[in-house]
């Protein structure tokens, strides 16, 4: 499922946040120590899908989607974590950069096209 709303995704920022209080680690949640750890568990996600063919990866999703989910949440958990340390409102960021992508990206142009928005 999907996030619902803009509000669901601050209810999760605050479950990270109560989870990692808590535990008193935000001493160890540095800003590079987060980005880090994002980078980390992005290349978690990345090596479910690692020498699969498309074929092979649509099998693993089925059979291994509960695994992969756990790793997204990571990638959530620390991103959450991050624009928390510096105060950035996620839900306006994605706004604000979605609506500088479809500037770049204008649907006559970019439609079916993977090229870069500078050789458009």
């Amino acid at each position: 499922m999907l996030i619902n709303d803009m509000t669901e995704l601050q209810e999760f920022m605050d479950k990270i946040v109560a989870f990692r209080d808590e535990r008193d680690w935000k001493q160890f949640h540095t800003p590079k120590d987060l980005a880090i750890s994002l980078m980390l568990e992005a290349a978690e996600v990345a090596e479910h899908f690692q020498w699969k063919n498309a074929e092979e990866i649509a099998a693993y999703a089925t059979t291994k989607r509960d695994a992969l989910g756990d790793e997204l949440a990571d990638v959530l958990s620390y991103l959450l974590l991050i624009s928390n340390e510096f105060g950035i409102d996620l839900a306006e960021a994605f706004r604000r950069k979605t609506a500088k992508a479809a500037e770049k990206y204008p649907v006559e142009k970019a439609k079916g096209r993977h090229t870069k928005y500078t050789e458009l």
